[in-house]
């Protein structure tokens, strides 16, 4: 394991916590083309156009349809030295000035060498485009490429001068006691990374680039304190998420309130921890055909992903608001605040559409949740929220944010047979309590809500015949037969025949029986 590198160097190579985009493979050393391809990598990666933190190029492994071949190629001791010299000494060359991280690995008993490029406080950097005497030029990274910088690249490029984002920032003013080693060792353990070992906690977070030095003395960054302190809303306020629970009625009374507080990647585990009640697994006999069919009232991999983005690409520069998770009985919104970064618009967030490469708001929290599997890859969270959703056979998830992008919200829809099931609940909660008319429109506003629920229609059926107003029960019947796409039909029919039976009613019920529909469950 890497004592250099903050990441697992397994992981690293197979992309595990770190996109392909930021990675680039190189099966061998040369002071030719190949040194000149891997200056303007190092080039691309600091000047970070996407607020991913830079990448790295990996010497002595070779690309294979895009994955790195193992065995490594492998890279002799005199190579290793020569290509750090030669990067080191080239790197001089770039304007302003700007330095790597070299970290020399073994995988497989085969030596190679890892040159890591964080993205810089100091951007946007030119790297010569040949020799010194032809001229500098701007690089970026394009997906898997490395590019020049021109014309609307060049542009958004440049507005990201000397601009650093706010969680890689330094918290001058807050001592680096702050950060807690135990928490880091912790992340580091989780992660498999070789830092582990290194004794001075102070190297420790020099090397994850969670502090930095300032005027002689360590100083934390505010990633650092966002992941690593024991409370970050010590300075950053809203920093935390709130889960609320509503009552179904017109009051819209809390039933539950729960806060979760901490470093962000407990923030994540703890809320989802209790989110996970409330996707519960259903089970389904279906009387056709020997399967069984099951669905959960919102899939936990869309929870997850909603969660996780909204603390991910939330603002902690200001925002006083917290991260809200809302739940009603008919679906679930996960708010964060502002809303999305300027490049994102409603059309990229249909099914099928592709996110824009546009700047993270914030660097370092989606690679340090990326390390330990809390977040997806770049661009994928949203397309995996819509497939978890349709897997469970629930409507589509919504995503809305205002024109001043003051709030962005995730609306996940509940499974429909869940809102039949929380309706029935309620109703027979308030028909305890003896609201009879309470539980009478519970089920009536379920039953606008899904007019084709045979459910639903048998419970309010029922409901009529409890009261004697069979007319009422054969119109909810009658309704429920002019839908065009209706479920369970035959325990609407079989509730109003019995009520008909019980009322002696002997012929209607027989002429209500006779509307079974053969084959049906």
């Amino acid at each position: 394991m890497s004592t250099i590198l903050p990441i697992n160097i397994d992981d690293l190579l197979h992309f595990r916590g770190v996109e392909s985009s930021r990675v680039e493979f190189k099966k061998s050393w040369n002071e030719g083309p190949t040194g000149q391809q891997i200056l303007r990598t190092i080039c691309a990666f600091a000047n970070d156009l996407q607020n991913l933190n830079g990448g790295y190029v990996i010497l002595g492994v070779e690309e294979e349809h895009g994955l790195a071949k193992l065995p490594p190629a492998d890279l002799s001791p005199e190579e290793i030295a020569k290509a750090q010299t030669w990067i080191r000494g080239r790197c001089n060359t770039l304007d302003p000035v700007y330095q790597p991280i070299f970290s020399p690995e073994v995988v497989e008993g085969k030596h190679i060498l890892v040159v890591w490029a964080p993205g810089s406080d100091t951007r946007p950097h030119q790297a010569p485009e040949g020799s010194e005497k032809t001229g500098r030029k701007y690089f970026a990274r394009i997906g898997n490429e490395t590019v020049e910088a021109k014309g609307a690249i060049l542009t958004q490029l440049i507005q990201l001068t000397a601009k650093v984002p706010f969680d890689d920032r330094r918290a001058l003013g807050v001592p680096v006691e702050k950060i807690r080693e135990a928490k880091v060792r912790e992340f580091l353990a989780d992660i498999h990374s070789g830092l582990l070992d290194e004794p001075d906690a102070r190297e420790i977070y020099r090397r994850m680039q969670i502090s930095s030095r300032v005027n002689g003395h360590d100083a934390p960054r505010n990633i650092g304190l966002l992941l690593f302190s024991d409370d970050p809303e010590e300075w950053f306020r809203g920093a935390h998420v709130e889960v609320v629970q509503f009552a179904d009625d017109a009051s819209g009374n809390v039933i539950e309130e729960r806060v979760f507080r901490g470093p962000l990647q407990q923030q994540i585990r703890d809320a989802l921890a209790y989110l996970r009640t409330f996707s519960a697994r259903h089970l389904e006999k279906l009387g056709d055909r020997p399967e069984v069919r099951d669905w959960v009232s919102f899939p936990f991999p869309a929870i997850e992903e909603s969660l996780v983005n909204a603390l991910y690409h939330r603002s902690y520069e200001g925002e006083p608001e917290p991260t809200k998770a809302y739940l009603y009985s008919d679906r679930l919104e996960v708010i964060s605040y502002p809303g999305p970064v300027p490049g994102i618009e409603a059309r990229h967030l249909q099914p099928g559409a592709m996110i824009p490469p546009v700047p993270a708001r914030n660097r370092r929290i989606g690679e340090l949740l990326k390390e330990l599997r809390l977040a997806e890859g770049r661009g994928t969270g949203i397309p995996k929220i819509f497939r978890a959703m349709q897997q469970n056979g629930s409507p589509p998830p919504r995503f809305d944010f205002d024109d001043a992008r003051t709030y962005f919200r995730v609306t996940l829809p509940a499974h429909p047979e869940y809102l039949t099931i929380s309706a029935l609940r309620d109703a027979a909660h308030l028909r305890a309590l003896g609201d009879e008319s309470g539980g009478r429109q519970r089920l009536r506003r379920a039953l606008n809500e899904q007019p084709g629920s045979g459910t639903l229609a048998a419970a309010l059926i029922e409901d009529f015949a409890r009261t004697g107003d069979l007319d009422a029960a054969r119109r909810t019947l009658d309704l429920l037969m002019s839908t065009a796409h209706t479920d369970h039909v035959s325990r609407a029919i079989t509730a109003l025949s019995k009520a008909y039976f019980n009322a002696d009613r002997i012929q209607e019920a027989k002429a209500i029986l006779d509307q079974l529909p053969r084959g049906e469950d």
